[in-house]
């Protein structure tokens, strides 16, 4: 669009103002105003440091930041879902450990959440240099239709003289000095020493065994995808290690998409699996590793044979076969909730700590607040954990007892595990023998991982930047029992039916791509499962009809929808396609008085 050209009409709403009781971060102390970005494109994204698709879409945003630095301020609005994520000190910690680079917003009260009427995490709303919205999408993939809106504005405010270049208000803060910086996972090396990933600065450390002497670095610290020597190569938030064999460890390359080899002899860095861009719908879940996407790898354990892998990205489990280098899915169908059965049939939620056994795969399913296993036959079963929305701390039979977004679990000697119960601040541990849940440790901050040396625990205390060696207790801590569920508004609707629709419209430049079947895809499932008398499971269209139960007052419609668009160009050979995706967990009250319709925005509606 060139200047002479006419603007584009739009619905044009003035934008609610920016508040929350936790304050601005990355803005050197000052507080921001809309008024203040008058004459900037605003591109406002609402986060919540434990989901996975709000992390897609920090990376998904570093480009657009980064190529219209001088008419783009991108602000950040955190929205807690868990308690944890409520507290200042973690939203201070998550936008460092995750390279957020513009002013973040700490709303934990939802105020600003509510004013922009949000129903899911990521949201990401645009500004024009008005100060109007302009346009609203929820999930990730939707960068591509956001710049082209930019670029539209840009042209039509040069050309009005609203437009204001220049830099934005990002105030970047002062480096800290510690050897480690939020790191992940560790890992018992065979001479003694640890390898840890130091996750915020894109390396490998190997520390001495009292876990604080560093011997050697591995990757360059700059965020990077390069093989190469220990100097050069380059790392993306790396999380979970494990020995490969005795000479080697792979590394789950969780930003890069990838599995990366490290040689421990020399250091070098290899890449076994991922081609370093994020799996989408439509592609290819199994065949030649190297030619396979995949989809932030969170953790990586060796179980009979193979490398399995917490796809968290996708709330799957895949595995790397070293010996015909190929990957392919385990377990999982992509849909997020806790499900057990078949691994073909099973619901995760952001699988992010592996631990095997001899006959067991125990993993930490973050968003269920769950400690799940799989059996060799690729069964899934949960010992603790009942779903998205309810959380805490509590102990006692495994049934009752409650986690708070767990990221590690550790087999230990006895034959039950540990689990890094990382909102919770504690160590865990679950006897499958008795089928009881106890707290071994507290006052730990965000523990992510544990490795046993000898008769010692070293837990990875992330947001402490750096490893704790505890003596396992022989009798476990007494805590007081808290229980929690997801605190957001619930929204009013009638009983009986409901229509849902899921409002989608291509992007500008863009048609839904047909080409290959209906190119829509909605799931409807609901907390509790009653809740729903009709119109639960999978189907292409974005609109159906709810049948909620009377008797049963409230509870949550989990609802996934996906739409696959491509560029509208009759000139392009190989127009580029794209994928729209969101999740929505939606709290419902059943009131007589309550609303027949329930509209979710997908991506491409103008405000």
């Amino acid at each position: 669009m060139n200047a002479a050209s006419p603007a584009p009409r739009r619905v044009r709403v003035r934008a609610p103002r920016l508040v929350g009781k936790g304050g601005w971060l990355n803005t050197g102390g000052k507080e921001l105003t809309l008024a203040e970005l008058r004459g900037k494109c605003v591109v406002v994204d609402f986060w919540t440091f434990c989901c996975i698709n709000c992390l897609h879409v920090l990376d998904e945003l570093r480009e657009l930041e980064e190529k219209h630095r001088d008419t783009v301020v991108i602000v950040g609005v955190h929205s807690p879902k868990f308690a944890h994520e409520a507290e200042h000190r973690a939203v201070v910690d998550a936008v460092e450990r995750y390279g957020v680079e513009h002013p973040v917003l700490d709303d934990p009260e939802l105020a600003t959440w509510k004013q922009y009427a949000v129903r899911a995490w990521p949201t990401l709303v645009v500004i024009d240099p008005e100060g109007y919205v302009v346009a609203q999408h929820a999930g990730e993939g939707h960068v591509h239709a956001i710049e082209r809106l930019v670029e539209e504005l840009e042209a039509e405010h040069a050309a009005k003289g609203t437009l204001r270049r220049g830099d934005g208000p990002y105030v970047a803060p002062e480096p800290e000095p510690t050897a480690l910086r939020f790191p992940g996972k560790a890992l018992l090396l065979s001479n003694g020493n640890l390898l840890v990933s130091d996750t915020t600065r894109h390396q490998l450390v190997e520390l001495e065994e009292d876990g604080e002497t560093v011997v050697r670095r591995i990757g360059s610290g700059d965020r990077g995808f390069v093989d190469g020597g220990a100097g050069e190569a380059g790392f993306s938030e790396p999380q979970g290690l494990a020995l490969l064999d005795e000479g080697a460890v792979v590394v789950a390359d969780t930003v890069n998409h990838a599995l990366r080899r490290v040689d421990l002899a020399t250091g070098a860095v290899t890449t076994l699996a991922g081609t370093g861009r994020q799996w989408w719908q439509g592609s290819p879940t199994s065949g030649p590793a190297r030619e396979v996407d995949l989809s932030s790898p969170w953790d990586v354990a060796l179980f009979d044979g193979r490398v399995w892998i917490a796809m968290a990205g996708v709330h799957q489990l895949w595995a790397y076969d070293p010996a015909t280098g190929t990957v392919e899915v385990t377990a999982g169908t992509r849909n997020e909730g806790l499900v057990d059965g078949p691994g073909p049939e099973a619901w995760f939620a952001q699988p992010s700590g592996l631990a095997a056994t001899a006959d067991r795969l125990w993993l930490a399913d973050s968003e269920t607040s769950a400690l799940r296993w799989v059996d060799p036959d690729g069964s899934v079963h949960t010992a603790v954990g009942t779903g998205l929305f309810d959380f805490g701390h509590r102990d006692g039979a495994a049934g009752q007892a409650l986690l708070q977004h767990p990221l590690g679990v550790t087999a230990l000697p006895d034959g039950s595990v540990a689990v890094g119960d990382t909102y919770n601040h504690a160590l865990r541990r679950y006897d499958p023998a008795t089928g009881e849940v106890t707290t071994l440790a507290t006052d730990l901050r965000e523990p992510s991982d544990a490795v046993l040396v000898g008769d010692d625990i070293v837990v990875v205390e992330s947001a402490r930047h750096r490893l704790t060696r505890l003596r396992l207790p022989e009798e476990a801590v007494r805590v007081e029992p808290v229980a929690r569920r997801t605190q957001r508004a619930a929204t009013d609707v009638t009983p009986g039916t409901v229509r849902l629709d899921v409002i989608f419209q291509a992007p500008a430049g863009q048609k839904l791509d047909t080409r290959y079947g209906p190119s829509t895809r909605l799931l409807v499932s609901a907390t509790p499962p009653e809740l729903l008398l009709a119109g639960e499971g999978a189907g292409t269209g974005l609109s159906r009809a709810l049948e909620l139960n009377p008797a049963v007052g409230r509870g949550v419609l989990h609802v996934s929808a996906t739409a696959a668009s491509c560029d509208d160009d009759p000139a392009g050979q190989h127009p580029a396609c794209h994928v729209h995706q969101q999740d929505w967990g939606v709290p419902v009250r059943l009131t007589k008085s309550g609303a027949d319709r329930l509209p979710l925005v997908l991506a491409g509606m103008d405000a």
